[in-house]
């Protein structure tokens, strides 16, 4: 006679521990996990970080190229476009545009091949390649201002190395960095030695990729060492070299720090970047309206650019 009490109560019970009325689930957990896909629960911190540091510059950003907004005390007003019609009649921009598009075809094409032929140097199996390896790749490790020190002085006219080398052999000494001719290249120079390491670590990775069985392959075919390097390593290097290719030009068009540490965009603006002139023009001049349509200007060149790129590396590959 006891079981059929019993079941009333177990029916009660378990109705109370699954959270149930009326055979409905109450449980939010469960609730949440049907509304909400689980995969947007564990993306959400990065997706808040990434509206709050990036979706949300870029809108205000947007809306200060309209306006006049100034570092001083009056209040902004809209302007329309008329920040974007100044920034297209700025000489001294286009000046800035030219020397980063200058400074972006001079360097990208050392820092590219010189990281390749790094990289095949440690890759043959020379002795010691930790220690190549260690040399080559810490210079990148250092700051921006250690390399502005180093350089700055390696540069001096009167007691820098370069100067005094070049007396040793006869040869007359260069004004590095206050001659317009000779200053941005030295400026490449000094990016080269600082930033190629982590080209070099890229090719490095991708030779270390590459299938052995080709190279024995080609070896019984009685190809030598040129011919394995020319029609089996830079082949299967295409698609890495395309990708360093992008990333550096779009490094490149970035440049600021060196040029800014080493002749602060001298002499007479031959080695101002788009980025420093966007720094002077927002934080010296105190215009952040038109400084910020500077910069959404130059970022449409650099879509562009990318753009270009992306579209001639897929008819390589097609």
């Amino acid at each position: 006679m006891s079981t059929p009490l019993a079941a009333p109560d177990r029916a009660s019970a378990d109705g109370r521990a699954t959270g149930r009325t009326g055979g409905k689930a109450t449980d939010p957990l469960a609730t949440a996990r049907r509304l909400v896909p689980p995969g947007l629960l564990l993306a959400l911190p990065f997706l808040v970080l990434f509206a709050l540091f990036m979706v949300w510059p870029l809108i205000h950003g947007a809306w200060m190229s309209l306006t006049d907004t100034s570092l001083s005390a009056h209040e902004p007003s809209f302007v329309g476009l008329d920040n974007y019609a100044e920034a297209l009649g700025d000489a001294d921009m286009w000046q800035a545009v030219g020397n980063t598009v200058w400074f972006t075809a001079v360097s990208t094409v050392p820092l590219v091949a010189v990281a390749l032929a790094m990289a095949l140097l440690v890759h043959t199996g020379l002795p010691g390649q930790w220690v190549w390896r260690l040399a080559f790749f810490a210079p990148y490790l250092l700051p921006v201002g250690v390399i502005g020190l180093l350089w700055g002085w390696l540069y001096q006219p009167d007691l820098g190395l370069y100067n005094h080398l070049l007396q040793a052999t006869g040869l007359d000494g260069f004004a590095w960095l206050s001659d317009k001719d000779v200053a941005l290249y030295a400026i490449v120079i000094a990016t080269l030695w600082w930033t190629v390491g982590f080209n070099f670590l890229l090719f490095l990775a991708a030779l270390q990729a590459v299938p052995d069985h080709l190279y024995e392959a080609a070896a019984l075919d009685g190809a030598g060492a040129w011919r394995r390097l020319w029609h089996v390593t830079l082949p299967q290097l295409r698609r890495i070299t395309g990708v360093v290719t992008v990333l550096q030009i779009l490094a490149s068009l970035k440049v600021f720090d060196q040029v800014y540490l080493l002749t602060k965009g001298g002499p007479d603006g031959a080695t101002r970047p788009v980025v420093e002139y966007l720094y002077d023009v927002g934080f010296t001049g105190y215009r952040l309206g038109y400084a910020s349509a500077i910069s959404y200007v130059f970022f449409a060149l650099v879509v562009l650019v990318s753009a270009v790129q992306f579209a001639a590396f897929r008819r390589r590959e097609k």
